[in-house]
Parts: C-alpha cells; structure tokens; sequence
C-alpha cells in the first residue's frame, strides 16, 4: 500500500494537556479525554471545536473533580472515549489517578445521547473489579445489547449486559489478556520501563468485527493478538474453561495501543514501535498504511460516516516517567485524520 496516497490531516493539537481518546460522531462532532495522569491536568472530557477550540463535556461540573471529591457523578481519570452506531457517546473512567488505583469506586461507564447530550445509562463497577483495575477501552455492540471493555492493569475482558446492568470480567486468569514474557519491548531504541522496571501492560486495544461476531484484543506491551467469537463472552452460564478453550491465538502481528476494524473487515492497529499505522485483513495478512514520524504513540481511532480514520497521538513514549525523568516531548498532542481506501 503507497504511503504517499494515505497522507495524514491534522485535526486537533495541544502543547499543554495529554490526551489519549478519539470519537468523531455521525454529524461530525468531535470529542477526547485526557487522563489524569502526571503532569498539566484541566478538562477529562472535552468536545472538540476549529482553531483548537474545546468545550468542557457535558459541562464543567463533570469536569471539576479535586481528590477529596465525591467522584460518582465527576470525571476522575477518564481513558477513552467512543460513538456507538446509533450515535450515543461513550465515556470510560477507570477512575485510577497516575494508574494507581481507583478512587473510592467511582469507575465508571457512562453513555451520552448526543442528540440531547444528556446522561441515558451509568454503569458501576463496584464489587464486579478489584481497586487495582484499569478499564481501558471499549466497544458497544448495539444489535445485541452489550459492551466489553478491556482491564488493562490487571487483564481480563469486561462485559456489561446493557439491559439487565449485569457485569462480569471473564479470561482474568487467561494467557490472552496477560504481557508476553518472552517478549521485550523496545520503544526509541531502548527498553521501555519505568522506574528502572521493564512496564507490562495487559489486555487493552479492543475490536469488534462490524457483525459483531468476533471480539478481537491484545495486550499493551506485546505483539500477540488475540479473538473469541462474542457468543463464548456473552453467554453467562458458559463455564470458564469452555470460554477460555474457545480464545484463538493469532500469532504476532504490531505492538500496538487501540485498534479498530473498518466496514471491510480490516483491523487498524498503530505500530507505536515503527511510528506507523498498519492493517490486518480479513486473511489476516498485516500490511504496511502509512509511516510517519508524527505518529507519535498513536493511541485511540475512529471512524467517520464519510471513511476518514481517526488517530490521536498520546506520545506516552516521550512522557518523563518513561525516560528517567526527563519530558522527551517536543511537539503538541495531536489528532490526525486519515481517508480510508475503498477496501
């Protein structure tokens, strides 16, 4: 595939805050989040408007948590932010400042109607996850009511029945959501770690194919990837070992953070090792979309109604936790844009 013919627009920078999450909705409205995370901190959510303008969403008490403030109706460390097919905005707070661990229970998943950006559902977490949980992304299958969403800290898949409010984490104790520890990951020429340690990541890029069908994740830190066919994830009475018998290891493809599946069935995943974006198709075969040095750590993506994908660059690789203490960052955060061939 010609790198030159997939050239990537600018849509959104700052020079100031870290944000990880991208979702463009049907009518074009365009959102991100910014964890609470070290370093500068302002809005979690925001809506995304020209000439880098944003707007606190859905207000600016959603967005005014402090520690010592009840966190159940605040945002207090939000990581992704996604549209669902029917255009209702979902919100993922893990609620875990700095990755530590949650605050005083309030992760949660919220989900917007944006024709009225008023609040429909509130998912809770409480006694499903443990304090020192991450949930990370999500994918909301409209047709047969239900999300998953992945515990990146801990590993381990997350399924919400939207109807009857019912959690679960199923594959915790499974190789699939678990680092590879055979696997060493180098980032900028050198291993990745903080704090002297060598960072293992779990389960967090999440797809789901456009049927449905299949639920395709991997963990962070990695290059394996992994699917289950939904049915396994959804089915409450299946027994574990016949859910975890039913996880199909795809071999090594990208290290990557989110990744998403286009209407052909081709899987997006960024390659934060190579600073390049690549796909598997539905052979999966892996090939090459664009390199670019401003692929910064691509982090999250999303797909518009007229085929643009897109990306946001988190530039997790440059923070100083990950480089002895020294900020490597030398431009804003940004999110791209990106037209999608035809097939």
């Amino acid at each position: 595939m010609s790198t030159s013919s997939h050239q990537l627009e600018p849509v959104f920078s700052d020079d100031i805050y870290q944000l990880t999450g991208v979702a463009i909705a049907k009518d074009g409205r365009l959102f991100s989040c910014y964890p609470l995370w070290p370093g500068p901190h302002r809005y979690s959510v925001v809506e995304i408007f020209p000439n880098n303008r944003v707007k606190p969403y859905p207000d600016e008490q959603w967005n005014s948590w402090q520690e010592g403030d009840d966190g159940t109706n605040k945002w207090v460390c939000v990581q992704a932010v996604y549209v669902d097919n029917e255009n209702n905005l979902w919100v993922v707070d893990p609620a875990c400042p700095n990755m530590e661990q949650v605050y005083d229970t309030s992760f949660k998943l919220v989900k917007f109607n944006l024709a009225t950006d008023s609040i429909e559902d509130v998912y809770r977490f409480e006694g499903v996850l443990s304090n020192k949980s991450y949930i990370n992304d999500v994918r909301v299958d409209t047709r047969r009511n239900v999300a998953y969403l992945t515990n990146s800290n801990e590993g381990g898949i997350v399924v919400v029945n939207l109807e009857t409010g019912t959690i679960r984490e199923v594959l915790h104790n499974h190789p699939s959501v678990k680092h590879d520890p055979s696997f060493t990951l180098i980032v900028d020429g050198k291993e990745f770690k903080k704090q002297g340690q060598p960072v293992h990541l779990q389960s967090d890029g999440i797809a789901l194919t456009p049927d449905g069908e299949w639920l395709y994740y991997k963990p962070l830190t990695d290059n394996k990837l992994y699917r289950i066919q939904t049915d396994y994830l959804r089915d409450e009475a299946l027994p574990d070992d016949q859910r975890e018998a039913a996880v199909e290891d795809l071999g090594r493809f990208a290290v990557t953070d989110g990744m998403i599946f286009d209407t052909n069935g081709n899987l997006y995943l960024g390659d934060y090792q190579n600073y390049k974006l690549v796909r598997i198709t539905p052979e999966h075969k892996l090939e090459d979309v664009v390199a670019d040095e401003r692929l910064i750590w691509p982090d999250s993506y999303s797909i518009s109604t007229d085929n643009y994908l897109y990306i946001s660059c988190s530039q997790i690789n440059k923070q100083p936790d990950y480089n002895e203490g020294e900020n490597k960052r030398t431009t804003p955060y940004a999110i791209y844009r990106m037209k999608l061939p035809d097939t």
